[in-house]
């Protein structure tokens, strides 16, 4: 359960009403769209969620409400482990948010890369056991200096060019570059709950732009990350490797999806839509397990806007909207109202959480084995 003691301290009596209520609704919609209530011994709830842009007000939506960080708690508070991405360098609110999940709750976070945000795991102690072994992960340099030759080529390449045709030619080369590292650091961390032992590697890749070489970049994401950690997975006899993460993926048929199941990386059979819109296959939690018994069971997404910020609460927020954001200082009526459904992503998330439960508890198969022994 949240730390919602201060909910009794807030003001005005509207605000902390609808904020109680809203938690209620949150609660109801968990058991509705089928999460499983978590468990001590059996099962883990394992989760991926981008929350957009948090907390730096970067792009002048107007900071998160107090009312957002005790949703967002209460969403995270009903798994065991949530991979966040987009958590920026200011972690004042994250703080904020760590404490509204209360004293069991624990975070491993990495420093900032691109675009200026950390990856974090945010898990459950009293559940969750970090194993002491956490690091980003970068690629090998891949090629030598150019040759004489290969300088002279290029120089024959770029004479006659514009300066935009130039600064185009420069563009496509750094994009493909094979020495390029991920725009954003991978984090793999080592875990155990229960019986399974595992490392999670969280990632947000690259997105660029829906064709060209800004698409062929990240679909070398993809395959850099999966085809490492299937390196990994094979030479490591004792943990089961999961990779989650924002992948940008187009759809399951796309080579943004094939650049992850190409190396072994397998999805739970139903694949879902995680953008709020429900038109995108973003996010993704992908296994390489060391039996078939580890499988994942339940999986889905978690639709947080049927209960909070909902479609016709635009009437709400409007004053804390005219209050917080820059962007809507001088919008007219019509166009403040249209305004609402981009402003609550930057109060949640333009994503939706993926999650998926895990069974931990294989003390049946150990006794089994036991008892076959010679």
């Amino acid at each position: 359960m949240t730390n919602i003691s201060g909910l009794r301290r807030l003001k005005p009596i509207e605000a902390k009403k609808r904020i109680a209520k809203n938690l209620l609704k949150i609660k109801q919609q968990l058991t509705k769209q089928g999460v499983p209530h978590r468990n001590i011994n059996d099962t883990l709830l394992l989760a991926s969620w981008n929350i957009r842009d948090f907390d730096s007000n970067k792009f002048k939506h107007g900071k998160r409400l107090p009312e957002s960080l005790y949703y967002i708690a209460e969403i995270i508070s009903a798994f065991d482990i949530v991979a966040l991405q987009e958590i920026n360098d200011n972690l004042s609110s994250f703080r904020k948010l760590m404490y509204h999940l209360g004293p069991s709750w624990d975070f491993i976070a990495t420093d900032v890369a691109g675009n200026n945000e950390r990856m974090v795991f945010v898990f459950d102690a009293n559940k969750v056991r970090f194993r002491d072994i956490a690091g980003e992960i970068v690629l090998k340099y891949q090629g030598e200096n150019p040759t004489k030759k290969e300088i002279q080529d290029f120089a024959d390449e770029v004479k006659d060019l514009s300066a935009k045709d130039f600064k185009k030619l420069i563009d496509e080369k750094n994009q493909l570059n094979p020495n390029r590292q991920f725009n954003r650091t991978p984090f793999l961390v080592a875990f155990q709950s229960g019986w399974f032992k595992f490392k999670l590697c969280t990632v947000h890749l690259f997105f660029g732009a829906d064709s060209g070489v800004k698409l062929q970049r990240r679909i070398r994401e993809i395959r850099e990350i999966a085809k490492l950690l299937k390196k990994r997975a094979d030479n490591d006899k004792s943990d089961n490797f999961i990779l989650l993460g924002d992948f940008n993926i187009v759809s399951p048929e796309h080579e943004t999806m094939k650049a992850l199941t190409d190396n072994g990386f397998t999805v739970p059979q139903e694949i879902h839509k995680t953008n709020v819109k429900q038109t995108k296959f973003y996010d993704q939690i992908a296994f390489r397990l060391k039996e078939k018994t580890l499988m994942p069971g339940a999986a889905n997404v978690f639709r947080f806007k049927r209960a909070v910020f909902r479609d016709n609460e635009f009437d709400t927020y409007k004053a804390d909207i005219k209050k917080i954001s820059k962007s809507a200082k001088s919008m007219t009526a019509a166009e403040l109202k249209a305004y609402y459904k981009t402003w609550r992503t930057f109060q949640m998330s333009d994503h939706d959480l993926l999650w998926v439960e895990l069974k931990i508890d294989f003390s049946d198969e150990y006794l089994k084995d036991r008892m076959s022994e010679d």
